[in-house]
C-alpha cells in the first residue's frame, strides 16, 4: 500500500473513533477514557475518542521489548527484526491420528504442552493449546498455569477472562521465576490477548485485561477479531479502516493507564465465506489484510501480531497451502509474533498433534529463510570452486564437510526416500510420517527443571486457590 493510502485507512480510523466510537461496557475503563479526554456519551456505554488523545497516548508505547521466561535462555525480545512463534491456543477440540477428533481434555493438553517445549521452532506459549474441558471453568486456569510453569520454561499467556484470573497467573509466574513484585513490574513476563468484540465494542473482560496488565507493566496483544463481511465491512480497505480503530482504542486504554506498558498490534482480519458464514482462513484478503495490518503497525512503532491460520478439516493439500499463504503474508507484513504457528486446524476448532509437527518444520524453513545472507571471502567459496575446477563436485571438499551438518534446513517430515524406497516402507504420507515422530517426540521429553523451593510455593498457591474455588462463574 502506497504511503497515501496508508494515510487514508489512518485518518478513516480516527474518524470512526471521533464521529461513531467504541462502546466500552467497562465501566471503570469508561471513566479512564473519560479523564483523559474521550467524550462518553450519556446514559449509553458509547465512548468517543479525540484524535489527538489517540496520537499522544499511543506515542508511549515502546517498539521493543524483552518477554521474560521462566528459563532466561526462552526470554524473547518483542519488536524490532525479531520473529516469535506460538504455538496454537484456544481449540475446544483435539485430534491425532490414532484416536481422532474429540473434546479437548487434560492428558491432551498436557501432551500439547510438553510437544511445544520439546519442539524449538516455537518460542512461546499462545495459550492452552486445547482447552482442557474436563476441568472446571472456575479453577482451569490454575490447573492450565501451573502445567505451562511445570512443564515448559517458555514464556506463558493467561486468558483475560476477568481480572482475578489474571491476578492469580500473574502471581504464578512471579512465584516460578522466584522474583519480587517489583522485579516483575520491571520485566515483562507474562502476555495476554485482548480481543475486541467486533464491531467496535471493548467487553468487560478484556478491559479488565487491559488494565490489570498494564498497571503492572505486563504485555497485552490487542487483536479486533474482524471478519470481512460478518463483523467488519466486506472490502478488505474498510475492515482494516475498522481493525485499526479498534486496535488503537485498546492500545489508548492501556498507555492511559500506564505510558510504557507494553503492548502490541494485533491482525486477524480475514474473509468468511459467504455461503456459510464460516471464517475463511489462508485466503488472499487474509494476505492483503495481514500485510496491510503490519504497515499500519509500523506506521505507529507498534510491535506486530498476525498468525498461522487455515480452514482445513484434515491434514492435506488445503491445509498446507492455506497455512503457506497465512505465514506468507505474516512474515511479509512484518509481523513480530506469530500466533498459533503449530497445531491449528479448522479454523481454530481442532488442534492437530500431527499439524503441530509439521508446522514446525514449516517455521524452521521460514527461519531458515529469513536469516541474513553472509557474503564475504568465506562463503564466496573462491578457493573451493578453484579446487574443484570444471565437471567435479563439492561433495567432499573441506568447504562442504564443514558446512554440511548446519547449512542447510534439514526437516523432520521428510527422509528424503526415492519413489522406491518410499513405496518399499509402506508408503508413508505425512501425516503418518508426523504421527509416529510426535510419539518420539513425546517419548524424549523431560521436563525443564524447577528450583525445589519455587515450586513448593507455587504448589501452595495452587492448592490455596482450588481450594478457595478459584473463581466465580456463571456455570
Amino acid at each position: 500500500m502506497s504511503d497515501d493510502q496508508l494515510e487514508s485507512i489512518h485518518i478513516a480510523s480516527l474518524e470512526i473513533l471521533r464521529d461513531t466510537g467504541i462502546d466500552v461496557l467497562d465501566p471503570d475503563a469508561r471513566q479512564r477514557l473519560t479523564a483523559a479526554g474521550a467524550v462518553g456519551e450519556p446514559d449509553t456505554e458509547r465512548v468517543r475518542f479525540d484524535p489527538d488523545m489517540v496520537l499522544e497516548a499511543i506515542a508511549t508505547a515502546p517498539s521493543e521489548f524483552v518477554l521474560h521466561a521462566r528459563n532466561p535462555a526462552h526470554n524473547v525480545t518483542i519488536g524490532g527484526d525479531n520473529v516469535v512463534f506460538s504455538s496454537v491456543a484456544s481449540p475446544p477440540n483435539v485430534s491425532d491420528l490414532a484416536g481422532g477428533r474429540r473434546t479437548g481434555n487434560t492428558t491432551d493438553f498436557q501432551n500439547l504442552v510438553r510437544l511445544s517445549q520439546h519442539l524449538n521452532a516455537i518460542q512461546i506459549h499462545g495459550g492452552y493449546p486445547v482447552e482442557p474441558a474436563d476441568i472446571h471453568p472456575s479453577v482451569r486456569h490454575l490447573h492450565c498455569t501451573r502445567d505451562l510453569l511445570t512443564l515448559s520454561d517458555k514464556a506463558v499467556n493467561a486468558y483475560s477472562l476477568g481480572a482475578e484470573r489474571n491476578r492469580d497467573c500473574l502471581e504464578m509466574v512471579r512465584i516460578a521465576r522466584g522474583i519480587d513484585d517489583q522485579q516483575l513490574e520491571r520485566e515483562p513476563s507474562i502476555f495476554t490477548i485482548i480481543n475486541t468484540s467486533s464491531p467496535l465494542r471493548l467487553d468487560t473482560p478484556m478491559c479488565q485485561g487491559i488494565i490489570e496488565y498494564a498497571a503492572r507493566n505486563q504485555f497485552s496483544v490487542i487483536t479486533p477479531f474482524t471478519l470481512a463481511g460478518a463483523m467488519a465491512p466486506v472490502t478488505i480497505a474498510g475492515a482494516v479502516a475498522q481493525q485499526n480503530a479498534e486496535a488503537l482504542a485498546g492500545i489508548t486504554l492501556a498507555q492511559i493507564v500506564r505510558p510504557g506498558a507494553p503492548v502490541a498490534y494485533g491482525g486477524f482480519t480475514s474473509n468468511v465465506d459467504m455461503k456459510s458464514g464460516s471464517p475463511a482462513f489462508g485466503t488472499p484478503e487474509f494476505m492483503q489484510a495481514a500485510m496491510l495490518g503490519g504497515q499500519l503497525a509500523r506506521r505507529y512503532g507498534f510491535p506486530y501480531r498476525s498468525s498461522n491460520v487455515n480452514a482445513a478439516n484434515a491434514i492435506d493439500a488445503q491445509a498446507g497451502y492455506e497455512s503457506v499463504f497465512s505465514l506468507w503474508g505474516a512474515v511479509m507484513g512484518g509481523a513480530n509474533i506469530v500466533f498459533h504457528g503449530a497445531g491449528w486446524m479448522e479454523g481454530g476448532l481442532r488442534a492437530s498433534f500431527e499439524k503441530m509437527v509439521i508446522d514446525a518444520d514449516l517455521l524452521q524453513m521460514v527461519s531458515t529463510f529469513l536469516k541474513p545472507l553472509v557474503v564475504d571471502d568465506t562463503t564466496l567459496a573462491l578457493d573451493a570452486i578453484a579446487e574443484v575446477g570444471p565437471g567435479g563436485h563439492f561433495f567432499g571438499t573441506q568447504h562442504t564437510q564443514d558446512r554440511y551438518r548446519s547449512a542447510f534446513f534439514a526437516p523432520m517430515i521428510s527422509d528424503w526416500r526415492n519413489f522406491e524406497s518410499w513405496e518399499e516402507a509402506g508408503s508413508p504420507t505425512a501425516d503418518q510420517r508426523a504421527a509416529g515422530l510426535v510419539d518420539k517426540l513425546l517419548e524424549e521429553f523431560v521436563a525443564p527443571p524447577l528450583d525445589e523451593a519455587r515450586e513448593a510455593e507455587l504448589t501452595e498457591f495452587f492448592d490455596r486457590r482450588v481450594a478457595e474455588g478459584g473463581v466465580k462463574t456463571d456455570f
